[in-house]
């Protein structure tokens, strides 16, 4: 299958190593991976914030440049399901390319039909699911049914995983306060577990508790649960 990497503003940015870990586990599938140079935001965080008709371009030159591909894969709920639950309303001609655009668990699991990826992780890892993922995806146990088949890999419980760590695109910065508190709960729950690692699907979310994590000097680090997939044996 050809596939496009879409990568995202924060991955972009912040994180290459987790789109890198995206291309590993998919032309170890044997899949052909490309990355459209002309990519660009989004538009998320301009729909979010009310200004949906400066998003409307973005959509437009996103689905124009994805529109080739049989699929486009994101390790990212929130901008997935920013493309695939916002663009068919700011434009509904992106209809056809925003349904062909996957969070990477669902383009495994529900597309290519593989949860063993012949991944080694020997740590104890905890898995936050983050709000795009959980409420508008609907991944559910997705992330973690491919995570359980990582060989090493002790998957442990977090306590209230389903709440929200605080982050939420512009809130942690119009709601301090508010957010620290919640982030405050998540780092709780996480140091609960004794987990070595915690992973999840989006690096915002994971940035964001990492910060919290760091300042208690909580023993748990992020990852992004693509690169777990992507770790094999002799390679760390």
């Amino acid at each position: 299958m050809r596939i496009a990497l879409f990568l995202t503003c924060v991955n972009d940015a912040m994180f290459p190593a987790t789109g890198q870990a995206v291309v590993r586990i998919l032309e170890r599938l044997g899949h052909t991976v490309e990355f459209p140079a002309a990519q660009t935001c989004c538009g998320q965080m301009h729909a979010n914030s009310g200004y949906r008709d400066e998003a409307v371009p973005m959509v437009r030159h996103f689905a124009d440049t994805f529109a080739p591909y049989q699929a486009i894969v994101a390790p990212s709920g929130s901008c997935v399901a920013m493309v695939r639950d916002a663009y068919p309303r700011l434009w509904p001609a992106a209809a056809p390319v925003a349904a062909r655009t996957y969070e990477l668990s669902e383009l495994l699991v529900d597309v290519l039909g593989v949860t063993d990826l012949g991944a080694y992780f020997p740590h104890r890892v905890t898995y936050h699911p983050t709000c795009h993922g959980l409420r508008m995806l609907r991944l559910g146990d997705r992330p973690q049914r491919l995570l359980r088949e990582v060989e090493g890999l002790e998957l442990v419980e977090l306590p209230e995983a389903e709440e929200c760590c605080g982050f939420g695109g512009t809130f942690a910065v119009k709601n301090s306060g508010v957010s620290s508190a919640m982030l405050a709960d998540k780092c709780a729950a996480i140091g609960d577990t004794g987990a070595e690692y915690l992973a999840a699907a989006d690096n915002s979310c994971l940035l964001h508790i990492g910060g919290g994590l760091s300042r208690e000097g909580a023993g748990s680090k992020p990852v992004h649960y693509a690169e777990i997939l992507a770790n094999q044996k002799g390679a760390g």
